[in-house]
């Protein structure tokens, strides 16, 4: 068996390229990162929105790539010798050569979207089904234009299971992206108010996630939140793509993958559920119960997959946050420690909610405080500070201490909250930084949380640098 991932014919037939230099026989991945490139992977010149990939070429073959593949126009800028292939357009070449990928693979494949949870759940599905098989998933949040076809490309033929992260931000993006990846499971964790600035209401926002319907195999599965608002919209929009079989999760009783009790504690879950007739008691390494609800949508995939159910449902202990998603790092503060949890990846308000529920759950100690530092969520539209304002509620029903606000939006929810939870605020998350720096004391657990656009993360790198720790002990884990 062939140790390369493509050889460079099979990628010159797929892409339609033209061969140029000495080209080896084959390559061993695929890389768009001229930095982090290893030797024997091809390199894409992808034109970014930032930069162009062709300026980095000659250090991608300098540090060890076997080929590189950039457009026509840009081709004489490289020595004669330069081992390429050539094609009109580099990413139109990428999406050729993952469609390329999908038509040899044989994989059961599952793609996974959803307003809230899309990556936790991938992930949580990467390691189920990776303890039963050879398996193959979108790295990070590669879940876009160029980040689905980069999975797909890189997905090696004989792999027993593929998993696929889609996102979007508007209408229309979500279907070309499931037609390459032609899914035989389709995944959508909830749908909740994200992304309003660019739809007119939630309504249109489970349309857009219905587009995943498009691309879903004949005889493939639907599997929905039974509890969320919009299951009968979703439900309706799988039958009319065509799905043949609809299976939900959730606490409703009709669920197929139905919640019969859980035990929340500080960083993980203990799950009581009946999937797919199944009566299973498991633990789930995440806090939260929207983290312990996508479990079951992970049991009903993986067990639809072929994956053995009770196998599965004892690896999602071994389950542990992603960075910036409730990673929790104990820091060594004056008279003992604190507990940061960072969950600076994203925001809106289904997850910041949901953030704050864990922080109500989590525990603390002698004078401590549950403190909760919350950047602008961005992207709602003209709702937005309405549902910034809204927050109070998850502040004050989870015993929220002291709130530290920045951010133009999030002043909407400042001015909501009562005069004693008010913490510190400041236009943007620099300048709040030091605030946040100088109040932790011991015994208190710290939730840093913002949209990406909000740039919270310095926070948590400030508050690491000043009060040096560990990571917590991940119970779950034991």
């Amino acid at each position: 068996m062939s140790d390369f991932l493509w050889t460079s014919a099979a990628m010159a037939e797929a892409m339609g390229a033209e061969m140029h230099g000495d080209l080896p026989a084959g390559v061993t991945g695929i890389s768009i990162d001229s930095r982090t490139i290893k030797p024997g992977e091809a390199y894409f010149a992808i034109t970014g929105d930032v930069h162009d990939g062709h300026k980095f070429v000659d250090a991608a073959l300098k540090n060890g790539a076997a080929l590189a593949v950039v457009e026509a126009a840009q081709c004489e800028d490289f020595g004669a010798d330069a081992r390429l292939l050539v094609v009109d357009d580099v990413l139109e070449g990428l999406v050729a050569l993952g469609i390329a990928a999908r038509t040899r693979l044989r994989a059961r494949v599952v793609a996974v979207t959803g307003s809230v949870g899309k990556t936790s759940t991938k992930e949580a599905l990467l390691r189920v089904l990776s303890a039963q098989g050879p398996t193959h998933a979108s790295v990070a949040s590669f879940n876009n234009h160029w980040g689905v076809p980069l999975t797909l490309a890189r997905c090696p033929a004989d792999v027993r299971f593929a998993i696929f992260e889609i996102g979007m931000n508007h209408a229309g993006e979500i279907e070309p992206l499931v037609k390459m990846v032609r899914p035989h499971y389709a995944v959508i964790t909830t749908v909740e108010p994200v992304h309003l600035e660019f739809f007119s209401g939630i309504e249109a926002i489970a349309d857009a996630k219905a587009e995943i319907f498009l691309g879903v195999e004949p005889d493939g599965v639907a599997i929905l939140n039974r509890d969320n608002h919009q299951f009968a919209r979703l439900e309706k929009s799988a039958k009319k793509a065509g799905v043949s079989r609809i299976v939900s999760f959730g606490s409703d009783a009709k669920a197929d993958a139905c919640l019969i009790d859980i035990a929340l504690h500080p960083t993980c879950s203990a799950v009581h559920a009946n999937v797919l007739g199944q009566d299973i008691t498991y633990k789930f390494g995440m806090p939260g119960r929207h983290m312990a609800m996508n479990s079951l949508a992970v049991l009903a995939a993986a067990s639809l997959m072929g994956a053995d159910l009770a196998h599965a449902a004892l690896t999602l202990s071994q389950v542990v946050p992603a960075e910036g998603r409730g990673v929790r790092q104990i820091l060594e503060v004056a008279g003992g420690e604190a507990l940061l949890i960072d969950e600076t990846f994203n925001a809106n308000p289904a997850s910041t909610s949901a953030a704050l529920n864990v922080l109500g759950a989590a525990a603390i100690g002698g004078q401590g405080r549950r403190i909760a530092v919350l950047g602008d969520m961005l992207e709602l539209g003209p709702r937005g500070g309405e549902l910034h304002a809204g927050l109070q509620e998850a502040v004050t029903s989870n015993a929220i201490d002291l709130v530290f606000c920045c951010g133009p939006l999030m002043r909407n929810l400042w001015d909501a909250l009562p005069s004693g939870k008010r913490g510190g605020y400041a236009g943007d998350a620099k300048a709040l930084e030091s605030q946040v720096v100088s109040a932790i004391r011991a015994g208190d657990a710290v939730l840093v949380k913002g949209s990406k656009g909000s740039k919270m993360g310095p926070i948590v790198a400030a508050l690491t640098k000043r009060f040096p720790g560990n990571a917590a002990r991940d119970d779950a884990a034991e």
